[in-house]
């Protein structure tokens, strides 16, 4: 049988324990917790879109617009506007491709790395901080769960 942490005060019954009431007993707690770490970033100014190509591109290198497009599953003139707005910030460089002078790829400069250094240390610090007030076996359970939601996120 699958079981679900309580809300504080609360026991799980039979109904969070089944897949569907476990889903609308995560899903909202996901959905919060992935919101607050998103708003610690280096970039105030910076969309979640924004970000997530730069994450992209220090993930797999540089890339066509296309081939980000694709990835970020947007249309790819929606995807020529971020670049442009991310090129105008200084955060990623587009040259010519190596092998179509008819295309460009994108790449991050020096401050697009630093935005996404800083990004991550200070999503990871914010996590950091409140897992620090869980008690050790919070921690541990929160350890196992952190594999079924990568499984999860997998499939």
């Amino acid at each position: 049988m699958e079981t679900v942490v309580p809300r504080p005060g609360r026991q799980p019954g039979k109904q969070q324990c089944r897949p569907a009431g476990l889903a609308a007993e995560l899903r909202p707690a996901l959905m919060r917790t992935v919101r607050r770490i998103r708003a610690e970033k280096a970039d105030a100014d910076l969309t979640e879109a924004q970000y997530s190509v730069l994450a992209l591109l220090d993930r797999e290198g540089p890339q066509s617009p296309r081939a980000l497009a694709a990835y970020e599953r947007v249309q790819p003139p929606s995807m020529t506007r971020t670049v442009a707005a991310l090129a105008d910030l200084g955060l990623v460089t587009r040259s010519e491709h190596p092998d179509d002078g008819r295309q460009v790829v994108v790449a991050l400069t020096a401050a697009g790395t630093a935005t996404i250094r800083e990004t991550r240390r200070r999503r990871d610090a914010w996590l950091a901080r409140r897992l620090a007030e869980l008690t050790p076996a919070e921690r541990e359970t929160l350890a196992a769960a952190s594999e079924i939601l990568r499984r999860i996120a997998a499939s």
